[in-house]
């Protein structure tokens, strides 16, 4: 494993914790920040999962230990941006691949799996799932327990991806959550950080847009992104 992985793997997880402690806090969840304090501590088992390279890291001590090729969601369905952790661990027999690791995503079911068409593995291919062969997931199922920390990047735009894009009611995932986060430290949005669009965060937008000099709208655009805080390096 090459030096400049490691420096990548390690930027990634740190820079996620650091994002993410808002929602953490705010979606009350101390026990996921906790478990990620113990574990940088303990240096336990952490998945680290590469987007663009489809490829899952399994580190120990610090260490990759293993790299198996993945396939992630579709553009229209992405694989969920974040800091994450393993929360439910199952047989689903043969027809789903085997095994399954869920995720505590909170705007949907997201999850490790095994798959019935090993032919997609190295592509976009999925519903927001982490896929990958059966023999690959029943290895890692063995090794990692409940409560693993499980970071999944894509580019260099943290819960954005490769780039800022804008964001309507009904659109759910890591952006609208970064939304959220920033709109609730600000003052302006008062409901459940939960990653989806809804007419909570719409009032909030819409507030935030008046006081702001912004086109009332319904639609968070770049001007709206920038006005809030947020620059392209996050």
């Amino acid at each position: 494993m090459n030096r400049n992985l490691l420096i990548l793997i390690f930027s990634a997880i740190l820079a996620l914790l650091v994002g993410w402690q808002a929602y953490l806090d705010y979606a009350d969840q101390r026990d996921l920040n906790k478990s990620a304090k113990e574990t940088a501590a303990k240096q336990d088992y952490c998945i680290f999962i590469e987007i663009e390279d489809k490829k899952l890291y399994l580190l120990q001590d610090g260490k990759p230990i293993k790299e198996y090729p993945i396939a992630s969601g579709t553009a229209d369905t992405p694989s969920p941006l974040g800091y994450w952790k393993i929360i439910n661990k199952g047989d689903w027999g043969e027809g789903f691949g085997g095994r399954w690791m869920g995720l505590n995503v909170p705007w949907g079911t997201y999850g490790i799996h095994g798959t019935t068409r090993p032919s997609s593995i190295g592509h976009a291919a999925t519903h927001g799932c982490i896929r990958m062969h059966n023999k690959h997931v029943a290895e890692l199922y063995s090794i990692v327990p409940h409560g693993t920390p499980v970071v999944i990047v894509n580019g260099s735009f943290g819960p954005f991806g490769r780039k800022f894009t804008e964001i309507n009611p009904g659109d759910r995932g890591a952006d609208v959550m970064a939304i959220q986060m920033r709109l609730k430290e600000l003052g302006y949005f008062k409901g459940w950080v939960s990653g989806i669009y809804e007419d909570d965060l719409k009032f909030a937008v819409h507030n935030f847009q008046k006081k702001n000099g912004l086109k009332v709208k319904n639609a968070i655009t770049r001007d709206d992104w920038l006005k809030m805080g947020f620059r392209e390096f996050e």
